[in-house]
């Protein structure tokens, strides 16, 4: 096993460990651990949410989620020798849930969470038509994983972590913080926002304290959205065997990683759609030097997925295109097309018994495929939403004998009720 270097007691919460993690991207957060090119060392992560979330049939612990807290991510780690313009390549070499026990009280021994987000709490890609909070626990038995809220599936996670990422420098920071108070004063009442402004009120900065704390928390962006430092890209297949190369914008590079997944459909589609767990990651680093130049990688991540299962073999496909539900025609909106082939497919597994609410968590919680499927034939978008068919205890292909009817047991549970 290697070197573990940012251990989590799972008896203590975030903010009480021997080192420090943060919530906020700023380059001034200081590193928690130095590490060398070419190490490989192990770090513990919590849940994003540090335990929020519980192993009940309530969801009023989604409702009320702290998402001013979020995300917990372990580190940062300074790569020695690691420049502004270096590419810092990050290998991905084992992750899991909770090694330290089987069952217990956090996500990731032997449990997870899927959320549907509440429209004034964060709300999802579907939150017009699902606006209120809703959770399944998903149970674990090796790579595999069942929900007492979604029967009748069964499936191998494409474990991974959902935020990794280097620390940006100073201008970059400005010029996220612009950009995104640009966008946020097009409708500054919005719900849900459309943007998430630096929030002092429960950062968390390491090691830093006093008016040095207070200066950066006033700065510091939220970790919600992926930006040219990787972050939040809830990329499934960025998975065990993964090789990612970084951009550095800041001397040591300042790795930082959280929000590690059990599984995950494309997309996440309800914002807390994975199967959220915390856990471990092995990580290796190394270096390219100058490597932002020489490959022309200066605002953007690039990754070799890993190759791990599980490998599905057979699906059965949705599409969308770019026409709303009221029947107006929008002009090449891929996303549209991507939200109408989900729509589908929620309503089609309503068909054999599911409530729209429990297939909207599988769509999140699956290793379903998105796809944009064509962009070129106007006025249409096309988009595609692929569903391995193996993940049902029954049969899913249309036939002449009509949809099989499943018990859908209790439901989802679904805050206020």
């Amino acid at each position: 096993m290697p070197e573990l270097v940012f251990p989590l007691d799972s008896a203590k919460r975030f903010t009480e460990q021997r080192l420090m993690g943060h919530n906020r991207w700023h380059p001034d957060i200081p590193a928690a651990v130095t590490v060398k090119p070419g190490a490989e060392f192990r770090v513990h992560v919590r849940d994003w949410l540090d335990g929020a979330i519980h192993n009940d049939d309530s969801a009023e612990d989604v409702l009320n989620a702290p998402l001013d807290a979020a995300h917990r991510l372990s580190g940062p780690f300074a790569v020695e020798g690691a420049q502004p313009g270096d590419l810092l390549i990050v290998d991905i070499l084992d992750l899991g849930p909770l090694p330290q026990e089987d069952s217990g009280p956090l996500a990731g021994q032997g449990w997870g969470y899927t959320g549907v987000f509440a429209t004034d709490n964060g709300g999802g890609f579907l939150t017009e038509h699902f606006p209120d909070a809703y959770k399944a626990i998903w149970d674990f038995s090796g790579q595999t994983t069942t929900s007492r809220h979604v029967p009748g599936v069964k499936f191998t996670g494409i474990t991974h972590p959902g935020l990794m990422g280097t620390a940006p420098s100073a201008a970059l920071l400005r010029k996220w913080n612009a950009r995104e108070e640009a966008l946020i004063a097009t409708d500054p009442q919005r719900v849900p926002p459309l943007a998430l402004p630096p929030e002092p009120r429960d950062a968390i900065l390491g090691t830093l304290s006093g008016a040095e704390f207070d200066r950066v928390a006033a700065e510091a962006a939220r970790t919600v959205p992926p930006r040219e430092n990787g972050g939040n890209q809830d990329i499934k297949n960025l998975t065990r065997g993964s090789r990612v190369f970084y951009p550095v914008f800041v001397d040591g590079a300042h790795l930082s990683v959280g929000d590690l997944h059990f599984s995950q459909g494309d997309g996440e589609i309800t914002f807390c759609g994975a199967i959220e767990m915390g856990g471990f990651i092995d990580l290796r680093v190394d270096l390219i030097k100058n490597g932002m130049e020489l490959y022309g990688v200066a605002e953007h991540a690039i990754f070799l997925p890993g190759n791990t299962g599980p490998n599905y073999s057979e699906y059965l496909a949705f599409s969308g295109t770019s026409v709303t539900l009221g029947g107006e025609q929008r002009y090449l909106d891929s996303q549209l097309a991507f939200e109408r082939a989900c729509l589908h497919a929620i309503d089609y597994l309503t068909k054999f018994g599911y409530t729209p609410e429990q297939a909207y968590l599988l769509l999140g919680a699956a290793p379903i495929e998105g796809r944009f499927s064509g962009v070129v034939d106007i006025p249409n978008s096309c988009a595609t939403v692929y569903i391995p068919t193996a993940i049902f205890d029954f049969p899913i292909v249309p036939t002449a004998a009509g949809p099989a009817r499943i018990d859908p047991g209790a439901g989802a549970p679904r805050a206020g009720r």
